[in-house]
Parts: structure tokens; sequence; C-alpha cells
């Protein structure tokens, strides 16, 4: 691809800019918000019946039975979905806990506001804030490049007390220099980037940057191995598992956005820092005691039942079908909400569902790719400073965080048999990628071939000139549970939700056209618009509000805190919106 502009047609500006016109001012869980239903089609009855007990199942039991609502949670499998950790079966020693497996290591970014305000909702013995408490800050991160010696950075900036795009240029330039033969033309032309995106209004990041890839609005063609290496593959796959050939520019924007000015020390309400990890594992220090609280609450947790068919009777919902271990059963309520993952709520759009709302349909066009975990329990204390680690540009785009030193109590003495003293928590991106070890992709290996090729890459990418990771020290691993072997393939119970270009106009909003159904999850539009905890939570809160608005409740409604924009480029997102309405490129697309 060129470096000329990309092209804004002016029947591209005209759509957007209706719809996004709306967007810059009520939020992007408004703008498509069904309009006012019929009073016929109102309900005052307060009885919710919520499929899924992962983050967005339970953030919605929280808000709605803190006003008064009777709610059941129906859940097939186990509490907290992805976020949940797990004890490894038969490894307990006398006196001490199972070894702590997990999906994969739960991070809190500091521009996480929805989930914070949560955390501080769930009393936590001693703790003031609750579970917010539970939480720590991250300080570091350490940069790993193949057969190079890593680079430890701190990630608490502060100090830019006049940001502009000229500052803000210049700083990210100053961020990435770190970055091995990375020509220095090539690391402006990416800072120019990023700063286009920070100044590109509301209208056009919508009408435009939805409908290009993070490899489009880089122009990786042409460039240098590292740039397409690092700036565009790593910085993509270590935030979530989004491929830069497909991820919609404007989510990798929306977030990078984020995390640039969580880490500014420009905002007020980013005092946790710029990233967070709880200081012990998630069941413990969160879902049990949120658990607890709910049922406090009232709330009922139906366990080994899931959704298996919404059934519609005169324009609304009137009863669903479960079954699991204790079989099949018929459940009603007066309000019904589908919190499931997105490849398994499209199971339950039937026919009907779809003639009610044609909308819906678009579910079925989203897509999902594979985020699992690794554990590896440690004989000794690696090195590594306390952070996390991005292994760049490596194939399987690892990441990892070490926990044993941020956990409180001795690692040793409450988990295992005594002799494991780290666990070095690691994430996968990249399923589909050939590895180093055995030129296979993930999905292409057994469970010890991926324990191994993951264990090869960390030792590549860490141990040039530190001798960090021993294979003598491996006590054992543990790979997520969620991923099996059978029929000659391999399954993933729990894939995530990528952000694919156009991929906005297929997510639903909380409510629809049928009145009394929901839906909840990290595919539900929300402001931060990236499968993430803090998405699943805000759809939660979005569930409860338009619950109550069917009911015509007075009570408050659920706070969907929006991401932090700054002020200081208001004057240049201004000028874009006019550029983008008559149909011109943006003044730095040149």
């Amino acid at each position: 691809m060129s470096d000329k502009p990309l092209t804004v047609t002016r029947r591209t500006a005209l759509r957007a800019g209706l719809a996004a016109g709306a967007l810059a001012v009520t939020g992007p869980t408004a703008a498509a918000t069904p309009g006012p239903r019929s009073p016929l089609l109102r309900s005052g009855g307060k009885s919710v019946a919520i499929f899924g007990g992962g983050m967005a199942g339970l953030s919605a039991a929280h808000e709605l039975a803190e006003r008064g609502y009777q709610v059941t949670v129906y859940e097939p499998a186990y509490l907290g979905g992805k976020a949940r950790s797990l004890g490894v079966p038969g490894t307990g020693g006398p006196g001490r806990q199972e070894l702590p497996g997990e999906h994969g290591f739960r991070f809190f970014p500091g521009c996480y506001r929805n989930v914070p305000d949560t955390m501080s909702r769930i009393p936590f013995p001693g703790n003031p804030n609750g579970v917010l408490n539970n939480l720590v800050r991250v300080e570091g991160t350490i940069a790993g490049f193949e057969n190079s010696a890593p680079i430890f950075l701190p990630v608490e900036a502060g100090g830019l007390s006049q940001l502009t795009p000229q500052v803000l240029q210049n700083t990210i330039v100053g961020a990435m220099r770190f970055i091995p033969e990375l020509p220095a033309h090539e690391l402006a032309f990416f800072a120019k980037q990023m700063t286009m995106w920070f100044t590109s209004s509301t209208e056009r990041r919508f009408g435009q940057w939805e409908y290009v890839t993070w490899e489009q609005i880089m122009r990786a063609e042409g460039k240098s191995p590292a740039y397409r290496r690092y700036l565009v593959n790593a910085l993509t796959r270590i935030t979530v598992a989004a491929k830069p050939q497909t991820s919609s520019a404007r989510t990798i924007g929306t977030i990078g956005e984020a995390l640039v000015l969580a880490g500014s020390g420009l905002i007020p309400e980013f005092s946790g820092g710029v990233d967070r990890i709880l200081n012990r594992p998630t069941n413990a220090a969160w879902i049990e005691p949120w658990v607890a609280h709910l049922r406090g609450l009232g709330v009922r947790f139906v366990l080994g039942q899931g959704a298996r068919a919404l059934h519609l009777a005169g324009g609304r919902i009137a009863s669903a079908t479960v079954s699991g271990t204790a079989g099949t059963n018929t459940v009603t309520a007066d309000h019904y909400v589908c919190a499931m993952p997105v490849d398994r709520a499209v199971d339950l759009l039937s026919p009907a569902l779809l003639d009610a709302d044609p909308r819906l349909a678009g579910m079925r066009e989203l897509v999902t790719d594979w985020m699992v975990g690794i554990q590896y329990f440690l004989r000794r204390p690696t090195d590594i400073p306390e952070g996390h680690i991005a292994a760049l540009g490596s194939p399987w785009a690892i990441t990892a965080l070490r926990q044993a030193p941020m956990w409180v109590g001795d690692f040793a003495a409450t988990y295992g048999d005594g002799s494991v003293v780290e666990c070095l928590s690691v994430d996968i991106s990249d399923w589909d990628t050939p590895g180093i070890r055995y030129g296979r992709t993930a999905k292409e290996c057994g469970a010890a071939e991926i324990a191994a090729e993951v264990w090869a890459q960390l030792k590549t990418w860490l141990n040039t000139g530190t001798g960090w990771l021993r294979d003598e020290d491996i006590h054992s691993w543990h790979l997520d549970p969620g991923i099996t072997w059978s029929g000659g393939g391999i399954h993933n119970a729990t894939p995530l939700l990528v952000n694919t270009v156009g991929s906005y106009d297929h997510r639903p909003d909380a409510s629809c056209a049928i009145p009394n159904l929901y839906f909840g999850g990290d595919h539900v539009r929300s402001h931060i618009d990236l499968a993430t905890m803090e998405g699943a939570n805000e759809s939660g809160r979005a569930v409860a509000n338009a619950v109550l608005d069917t009911a015509d409740d007075p009570a408050p409604r659920a706070t969907c805190f929006p991401l932090v924009d700054l002020p200081a480029f208001a004057a240049a997102k201004a000028l874009d919106a006019d550029r983008y309405r008559a149909g011109l490129p943006h003044l730095l697309d040149l």
C-alpha cells in the first residue's frame, strides 16, 4: 500500500456523519438505542433470568439486585467466565491449596473505570474499598526481543503538563526508540499516524477508521521488517488476539489512545496508575467475594444449566428452555438477559427472533479468535523484574506476568507441595503462526508441545545476557482446560471477539426490538470497544438500565463510564469534523 491519503468518499462521509454526529454527543452505546416502545409492550415486573455467569452476567445481576430485582443467574460451567481462576487438580499438599491455574493472567489498565467501580462495591475483609483494594500497581514492563537483551521500561511516565499534538508526536517517538533496527523516519511516520488518530473527529473514526485495517492505516507495505514486526504486528497482538491485517483501525486506535492517556499522568480519574493486577488468584481476590455479596442481595445461582432456546409469543419472550446436569427445564421471568459469549449466543437466534429484530442477524457475522493462557510453576524465582513481560515479535505473540512476587503471603507455603516458589503466567495470542521449535502453529500442537514451544520462545526472547529462565526450574505447567482435543482436532471453549473491519455495524446493543430481551457480553457495543472485562462489565450496566427503562422504573440508572477525552484536542477534532463532512482527508493524512 502506498503512503497516499486514505480515500474518503462523500457517500461515506454522509453515511457516517449522520450516525456519528450523535456519537460525538451521547457516546457509542446510545447511538443505536431503539426508539420509545409502545406502553403495551412495557412490563413492570421485576423478575430477571440471566443466562451466563461471566463478567457481563454478574455485573447485570449486581446492578439489578441493588435496585430490588429478583435475579436468577443460569451458568452451565463456572461463575466468573474467562476471568475465573481455578486450582490445578491434585497439586495441593498437606495444609496447602492447589496450584493456581487460570484462563490467562488478569490485568486492569488505568483506563478501566467501570470494573473498578464495581469492585469498590464488593466487600472484602479488612479492605475499606472492598475488592478494589486487592489491586496492586504495576510500575514497569519488560520488552523482549529475539536473541537480544531484554529491556526494562517504566510504564508510569507522568509529567506531560502541556500536551499538544506536536508534544504527543515527539513523546511517541521517544517512547519507541528502544525498538532495534527501526529506521528513524519510519518511527516518525508511526508517531504522525498515531497523532492523526488522536486528532481525528468522531465522524472520521466511525466513518473511515472503522472500515480500514490497522495495517492499512499504518501503511505497512514497503516499510522495514522492524516496522512491520513491532509497530504493526506486535503492538496489536500483545494487546488482544487482533490481527493487524483484519482488525478495525478504529478499535486499535481506541485502546491505544486509552493506554497512552492512562500512562500520561494527566488524568485524575486514573489515580490508580497505568496498570494494576490482583494480589492473589482471581477467584479468591474477586469472584468468590462477588458471588457471596450477590447472594446476600438475593441473587439466585443455578449452576449446570445453560440456555438452549428462547420462545417468542405476542412480540415478547414468553419463556426459555435451559438444560444441563439437572435435565431440561422451562424458565419464565419478566426479563431475559443473554449474557453468553457471542459464539454461543448466536445459537439462540431462531428465525422467529430474527423476524422480530432482523438487526440481530449481524451477530452471526462477528469473528472470534483465540487468546489462551498457560502457567509455569517454578522451583526457583526468576530474576525477571516485576511487571508485565512482552516477547515482542514472537511467533505466538507471547506475553507473561510473574505473579508470586506481587501476591500476598508466602507462595510456597500457600500452594502446591511446598517446592514451587514462582508462577509465570503466559498468554498465547497467536495460534496460527508456526513456532520456532516444531515449526507448527499452536493449533497443530498437542498440550506438551505447546508447553515446550512457549518455553522455547520465552527463552529466546528473554534469556540473552540474562539467563532468567532455566529448564531445570520447571516443576510443572498448566494449560487452560478450555483447550481440548477430540476427533483429530483441537478445540477452544472460550474464544473471544476480535474487532474486524466494519464489525461495529454487526454488534448488538444491550436492548433490542424485542422489549424484554437484552444482550450482555464483550461483543456488545461499549465505550472501550474491545473484548475485555471492562467492556463486558459496561454491557452488564447497560443491560440493567435497559431493564429499568422497560419496566418504567424510576430507580437511578447505573453509570456507564466513558473513556476520557482530552479537551486539548477539541479544536483539532472540530476542524477534522468539518473536513470529513466535506469529503477531505485529515490534515496529517499526506
